[in-house]
Order: C-alpha cells, then structure tokens, then sequence
C-alpha cells in the first residue's frame, strides 16, 4: 500500500504546524560533553557546530546527571546486571537495584511505599487511569502538565472541574455541585508549574479536600506530580510538599529532572500501590528503567538526601537569586518564586524567537514558548538555572540578555 496521500496530508499538517509557530523543529544534538573549568560550568557541543555552548535549558537542576558517583552506580550494575531489564517487572523484569530505589524513595518521601516507572509522563498516565473511573470527579488546574490531562481524557470522569491556575473558587463550587454524584474525587495538580516555575497552593488544596472528605463514600484524593520541584524545591528538596508544608495523598515525580537519571515514580500508602502495581497499564505492560538507571537514581536520591545534598541546593538558590535579580535589573519581565525554573516574559512570539537566535549566536541554549504550549500573551524563554552552573555562567547570561538590541524596559 502506498502512503503517498497519507504523506500528502501530514506534509500539510506539517506545514500548519509550523505557519503557527507550533512545530518544534529539528533536535539539536548533542555530541560531548566538555567538563567545567576555568570558573566555567559544563559546556556541551552539538552536531553541526565549531562551538561549545552554555546549556540553560536543562531539567537538571543540580548537576547530578554529570555526578561521577551516579555515572560509577550506573556502570557497576549494568555491568554486575545487563544494559536492559530484558522484561516487565511481573516476567522477572525486577532487578535488586528496582527494589532497593524503591524502598530508598518511599523514605524519602516519608510514604509507606513507591514504584517506578519508564518515565514520569508514564507515572501520571499509569497512576491516574486506574484512580479515575466513570464514578469519579475530577478537579485540575488549567495549567497542569500535559500528561495529566492526557490521562484525564483517557480515564473519562464522571465530571471533570477545570480551575483557574492557582485559584480555587471554581475547584469548591465543583466538588459542592458533585457531592452526592460521584463515588470519590481526585484533585489533582502539578506541584511545581512548568512552564512558570511557580507552585501549587498545596495547603490551600490539602484543606479543601479534607474539607470534603466526608462528601464522597470514597473520599477526595489530592494528587500532586512534583516532577519540578522534587529535589529542587525547599532546603532538603522535598518539593513543593516541603515548601507549603502540606501532604498530597500520592505524590508522583520523576527521576529524569533534578535527580539527573530517568524514570518516573509514585509514592503514597501500600495499598493504593499495591493496586497501581496489578491495574496501571503503563507499569505492568511496559518494561521498567534498567539496572543501571536504577542504581544510578539510588546514589542520587542518597546524595540529595545528604549534606552535600543540601549545599547543592543552597548553591542552586543562591545562583537562581542572581539570575532573577540580575534580568529584573535590566528590565525584563519575570515571575516571582524560588524556584530554578526562572520565565523571561516576552509576550510575543516574534520577539521570542528573536532573542531566542540572540542567545544562541552568542553561546547559550535556551527554550522560547510560545502559544498554544503557554497561552498567547504569556510568550516567554525558560531559563532554568543549575547548581552545576557557575557565578561566572550567570554573569555570562545576563551580559548577553543586556546586549540585545531589542531589550526594553518594563
């Protein structure tokens, strides 16, 4: 069979997609890592170019992926255990390394349990599905991940209350309308905003849902995926959790972000994930991260979880401050917060893509966002700083932000 017209009709959806400034474009790949010196973090260099750059657009947001503790986890149980788990978890696809991160993360978090899973965006798709049934309201943030609500399609709720980001008139006026309608409730939200670097009122959430516990036979959930703020947010890196002071009942986040390995994971109580274990399709159909990767996450979680830990992360305040401080000083537009994730609002897509080749033909890799990934009028480069980053790296970017010819003030 030929695939002529079908070719035809995604080279025009193709064509679509990049007339509205909505296809990501070719990868740019990378090819080495050259290892910091000189007062200068890590740079990275990429197919195609004579050059090395300063990389601001990573998840890791404390350098752990480059750690040689993680990197000498990984090579000694891949080579004690193979490259590849060769099975899922049920068909002897759990390797010692699996339970051992597993048990090292339920402690962390303070759960009874956790279990991981491919990925992060796999950890939501796979905890949510089966949470969510025909009997279930749901209540979500407008600007939750696209795995959540990706997840929520999939689940088919009986009602599903969207709220305004981080107000939550709407989220209360739902769950009083369902109250006797739906078995149970899942709250659920992003605990750290991706797009933004802002964080969930997860007190506020954590109230609301006690307060309408006793309004469905089965109670109200509150799901929170930290997958940005895990590790990264609050002294001891506990997130959003640590930040609020509040408790989500399952808290999913990732290993692939701040912790510098891959993977995803879900920690609450030992039911609910014993459940998740024998339903989540994503979990019992799909192969888990390998031994390595495993043993890898095991080190890191270790790491942040020590003194060494907490100084990479009052390095990775420290240096995010400066950065903050230093693009209001040249009369950018950011949002506040602490966290690493730091948005330069441009609001507007053709001065984003501008200063974006700015940025880039001078060194410096950057992520401009651009409707409908953010909503238009929020336009914006995502900055995201790291404790492998250096003071010099910092004064780097902002000297190459101050000399763009389009920067105006406020």
């Amino acid at each position: 069979m030929s695939t002529d017209r079908l070719d035809h009709a995604l080279h025009t959806a193709l064509d679509q997609l990049a007339a509205g400034g909505r296809a990501k474009g070719d990868e740019h790949v990378i090819e080495a890592v050259l290892p910091a010196a000189g007062g200068r973090g890590p740079r990275y260099t990429l197919a195609g170019e004579d050059r090395p750059f300063l990389r601001m657009n990573s998840n890791g947001y404390l350098g752990l992926a480059l750690h040689p503790e993680v990197i000498h986890a990984d090579a000694l149980a891949t080579e004690r255990l193979g490259a590849g788990p060769q099975a899922v978890r049920f068909i002897s696809g759990t390797y010692s390394t699996h339970v051992a991160l597993e048990q090292r993360l339920a402690a962390f978090h303070g759960r009874e349990v956790a279990m991981t899973f491919s990925s992060a965006y796999a950890a939501v798709v796979g905890v949510l599905a089966p949470l969510i049934t025909e009997e279930t309201v749901v209540v979500a943030d407008e600007l939750n991940h696209n795995s959540i609500y990706n997840a929520i399609r999939l689940a088919r709720p009986a009602l599903r209350v969207l709220y305004r980001h981080g107000r939550l008139e709407r989220a209360r006026s739902g769950l009083r309308r369902a109250a006797g309608q739906a078995a149970r409730a899942v709250i659920i939200t992003d605990g750290v905003f991706s797009m933004r670097g802002d964080h969930a009122p997860l007190e506020e959430l954590r109230a609301l849902a006690d307060e309408f516990a006793d309004a469905y036979p089965e109670g109200v959930l509150l799901v929170v995926d930290d997958s940005h703020g895990v590790a990264a947010l609050g002294e001891s890196g506990r997130g959003t959790e640590e930040a609020c002071d509040a408790r989500a009942d399952l808290l999913i986040a990732t290993l692939g972000k701040a912790f510098g390995v891959n993977g995803g994971y879900v920690a609450g109580s030992a039911t609910v994930i014993r459940y998740l274990r024998e339903t989540a399709p994503l979990y019992v159909y799909s192969n888990p991260i390998t031994p390595g990767e495993a043993a890898a996450a095991t080190r890191a979680v270790e790491i942040v979880d020590s003194a060494e830990g907490h100084a990479l992360l009052a390095r990775l305040r420290a240096l995010t401050l400066r950065f903050r401080d230093g693009i209001t000083r040249l009369g950018y537009e950011t949002i506040p917060g602490e966290h690493p994730i730091v948005p330069l609002m441009v609001r507007d897509s053709a001065r984003t893509a501008d200063l974006v080749s700015h940025l880039w033909r001078h060194g410096i890799l950057a992520t401009g966002l651009n409707s409908p990934v953010v909503p238009r009028g929020d336009e914006e480069i995502r900055f995201q700083v790291s404790a492998g980053h250096t003071e010099a790296d910092i004064d780097e970017v902002l000297d190459v932000l101050g000399a763009y010819p389009g920067r105006t003030a406020r």
